[in-house]
């Protein structure tokens, strides 16, 4: 494996060049015209234009992405997170053309991709799972009545192929039920192409907990414990930890077995996650199988003291798993939350514009997956996510602190942004406690105080200004805001 195509952007597509060139492997970065100047392409060995500016006209064209493979001798491909990375009909594409997809085989991707298929597969698995009516095609209206009150109210009306949120409806109570399947069986259909839907116990309160496996091509697979994923909006994480609050050593053990098992009876290679609900009984469900690299991927490689990318690498190129299950021993703590350029004052409307000053925090413990940098462009046409922000502490409280620290000490001006209302969570009480839950942010009022830019993010400004206009440094910014700092200097 000489040369790796990177079919991502943004900050995944940074952290994958990074291994790859650590490992002496070509990395090679694709792009849209909206991404000609992307830091992603900029860090690559090779950089190849996929023309276009939309997901469908760029990084979705399978015909495109495999063009570029094939005329410039590509052996491999690592799809990142989203986009193609759960197609499982790319990865048959890739394999039929002797390209290596990193990831699992195609058949795990389109068992593990529809929420029915999976659920069924864990059940004949023994893994525990949440109540629910899988219906069949003709299923009526009647039918899934019947069900639900089975099942009892409250209940989650949710789409078969779907993700995010999609098709996904809460139902409190019997006369709710047809307009709710009507509308998540309708946006499944516009979102997914499949208007399938399915019946689950809704639990109340519940923590959202993943665990991390890896499997390889000789039979062995291990866990790499548990992140927390409960602090959510609108079904997408916001901020996730390694390892939960809420699990204890011998639990993180029953949920690793358990989800071992599971990968080995469906053939698992490769990175992935199995995610569970637990409740407040300390009672775990299967929720679905993510068949890639997760976003928060990060926390465990502090934890765990691993690279998952040299690891998927090693893997696909044939090599046995760089690690045994007797070798992975959790360590201290360690906190990952995801900037977005949106605002929280106004809906967290996604905002576009020019990084004017941009630059993450440094220091002990701090991680910063970028896929950004000052003077670039956010633009409408790809997810708002600048980057993911990682501290790593001996406990939580020491990872909570330097998060809180790092979130303070990061200069982000030119548009609007995320950071404050990550702060505002981090310092709420109940966050503090450890008192987590797929609820949180709807449940706890999150006042982010008055907007204000941090002293370091004004002497970020001025360096940005006098490099703009360094003739003009003259006695009239007397009356400047950056004369709260006192005596500076530019170096």
């Amino acid at each position: 494996m000489k040369k790796v195509l990177i079919a991502n952007r943004g900050e995944i597509a940074v952290r994958v060049t990074r291994t790859l060139q650590q490992m002496g492997i070509t990395a090679c970065a694709v792009y849209s015209d909206v991404d000609k100047n992307a830091l992603h392409v900029q860090l690559a060995d090779e950089a190849y234009a996929l023309g276009g500016t939309t997901s469908l006209e760029s990084y979705l064209d399978q015909d495109k992405v495999l063009k570029i493979c094939k005329e410039h001798q590509i052996d491999a491909v690592h799809p990142g997170y989203g986009f193609l990375s759960e197609n499982a009909g790319f990865a048959r594409r890739c394999q039929q053309e002797g390209i290596i997809f990193i990831g699992p085989n195609p058949d795990v991707i389109d068992g593990m991709g529809d929420k029915l298929n999976a659920k069924e597969a864990m059940v004949k698995a023994g893994v525990p799972v949440v109540p629910s009516f899988n219906p069949e095609e003709s299923t009526t209206p009647e039918k899934y009545a019947e069900e639900a009150e089975k099942i009892g109210y409250p209940i989650l009306v949710k789409a078969a192929a779907g993700g995010g949120g999609k098709g996904m409806r809460r139902v409190d109570k019997a006369a709710d039920l047809a307009s709710s399947l009507e509308a998540a069986q309708n946006e499944a259909r516009k979102a997914f192409g499949d208007g399938r839907v399915f019946l689950e116990k809704y639990l109340a309160n519940p923590r959202h907990i993943e665990i991390q496996i890896f499997g390889d091509n000789h039979g062995n697979v291990v866990h790499l414990g548990e992140r927390e994923c409960s602090i959510q909006r609108r079904y997408q994480k916001v901020i996730e930890e390694a390892p939960s609050p809420a699990v204890s050593a011998e639990l993180r053990q029953q949920m690793g077995e358990t989800a071992c098992k599971a990968a080995q009876s469906i053939g698992y290679s490769n990175a992935g996650t199995m995610e569970f609900l637990l409740d407040d009984q300390g009672k775990f469900y299967f929720l679905e199988v993510n068949t890639r690299l997760q976003v928060e991927h990060p926390i465990t490689e502090c934890v765990y003291d691993v690279d998952l990318v040299r690891a998927q690498i090693q893997v696909a190129r044939g090599e046995q798993l760089p690690f045994r299950q007797e070798d992975l021993k959790p360590r201290g703590w360690a906190m990952e939350c995801r900037l977005y350029a949106e605002d929280p004052s106004n809906n967290f409307l996604p905002c576009t514009g020019t990084l004017a000053v941009y630059e993450p925090p440094v220091g002990p413990g701090i991680r910063c997956d970028s896929g950004v940098q000052a003077g670039g462009v956010i633009s409408v046409h790809y997810d708002p996510m600048l980057a993911k922000l990682v501290t790593f502490g001996h406990d939580r409280e020491e990872a909570r602190q330097r998060m809180v620290w790092a979130l303070g000490h990061f200069p982000v001006l030119g548009l609007r942004h995320n950071l404050p209302y990550l702060k505002a969570v981090l310092e709420h009480p109940e966050f503090q406690a450890g008192h987590t839950h797929t609820h949180f942010l709807q449940q706890h009022s999150i006042s982010t105080g008055p907007s204000q830019v941090p002293k370091s993010g004004l002497v970020a400004l001025a360096h940005f200004l006098q490099q703009q206009k360094p003739a003009q440094a003259t006695a009239a910014q007397a009356t400047s805001p950056f004369q709260e700092l006192g005596p500076w200097r530019l170096q």
